[in-house]
């Protein structure tokens, strides 16, 4: 049982994903996102198919290769079917090697929720650090809130950590194309959180850096490669151009289970290109009942995307170039914040010093 994204802000409506490839179409149409909360529901779906008795192996290729640039949906679904093999391999029979993989989907949800308190604090910290005497103007780009993570998020529990100890003076909200997820759920989250915020367009944040109004800008990743490169939400990598030039701290807040090491550089990040519908048409999603007919239960995913209101904003027939993500090289980022603590500089050695860290904690 998802909340669906789509629907926010305008409706807070539940979908509920009865089989794996219900939630692979969830996960594709952006019902559910987020890098942390995509691991997490990569891990549920795994013991959704081997609950229903499902092929196990087959249910995390699909997870997995649902969306390419998060890499904790894959991490997620790994974990959970390899739960299931080591609980087969200890002769478990079918009921007891799915009650396996459900464990450790909650046992992975707790993490998360564990970690993202710590890089809050880890990220108020560093704030602290950097800009002394609080009171701190942060921006920030796309959404790394409750709604991505099985805590309070990333990124933007780090700027609700220093708004509840009174040192955010404002929070600065880019709407992020193509899907303007921050406009409506960042936005969202921070007018339910009672956090002083403003709104802009993408291409208006140069105008902010100059008239000196960001003391810091915080995002999230969605994959972080072993040199330290940071692939996250298109229009990221401009950002941290912007904040070299005015001096300002460029922090990206992600769990240890978005970092890959398997992934030598930026350049080997794949990265995820878009429907060019989503940039040449604007779409508001009818109510639930509108789409599903008199029953007024929640249709499932095909249905619902077909139940789109959609104005063209381009001509018909505009090719659109529309990438998900954008990836930043690591001597524009200032710091990586993680739960097992910060990475600055960025360095290929930082990152490897993090995992190495990472590993033992979750060997004790």
């Amino acid at each position: 049982m998802l909340l669906d994204q789509r629907r926010l802000p305008a409706e807070e409506a539940e979908l509920v994903c009865t089989d794996v490839p219900a939630l692979v179409d969830a996960i594709r149409t952006l019902a559910v996102r987020g890098a942390p909360l995509l691991g997490i529901a990569g891990a549920y779906g795994v013991a959704l198919a081997a609950a229903r008795g499902y092929d196990v192996a087959e249910a995390a290729s699909l997870l997995e290769g649902a969306r390419p640039t998060a890499v904790n949906l894959g991490y997620g679904a790994r974990r959970a079917a390899q739960a299931y093999g080591a609980a087969v391999g200890r002769g478990a029979d079918v009921r007891q090697a799915a009650a396996a993989v459900l464990a450790e989907a909650r046992r992975l949800h707790r993490e998360d929720a564990e970690a993202s308190e710590r890089m809050a604090r880890h990220g108020l910290a560093l704030l602290d650090e950097l800009l002394p005497g609080g009171s701190h103007r942060i921006l920030t780009h796309c959404n790394t809130g409750r709604l991505v993570s099985g805590g309070e998020g990333t990124a933007f529990a780090v700027a609700l950590a220093a708004h509840r100890v009174g040192r955010l003076r404002h929070l600065w909200v880019d709407e992020t194309r193509p899907l303007l997820q921050g406009a409506r759920l960042t936005a969202y989250e921070a007018a339910r959180s009672g956090m002083a915020h403003t709104l802009l367009t993408d291409n208006a944040a140069g105008s902010l850096f100059a008239s000196g109004q960001v003391d810091a800008v915080l995002v999230g990743a969605d994959r972080i490669a072993a040199d330290g490169s940071v692939a996250n939400k298109v229009g990221s990598y401009p950002l941290a151009v912007l904040a070299r030039y005015h001096h300002v701290p460029f922090i990206v807040v992600a769990p240890t289970t978005t970092v890959d090491p398997a992934t030598r550089d930026g350049a080997s990040i794949e990265v995820e290109q878009r429907p060019g519908q989503e940039v040449t048409e604007l779409s508001a999603p009818f109510p639930p009942a509108a789409v599903s007919g008199t029953t007024g239960r929640l249709p499932r995913v095909p249905e619902a995307a077909s139940g789109v209101a959609a104005a063209l904003v381009a001509p018909v027939g505009t090719r659109a170039h529309n990438p998900a993500f954008d990836v930043t090289p690591p001597e524009l980022v200032t710091a990586v914040v993680t739960e097992e603590g910060v990475v600055c500089p960025v360095t290929g050695t930082g990152i490897a010093e993090l995992c190495a860290r990472s590993r033992q904690v979750t060997m004790s």
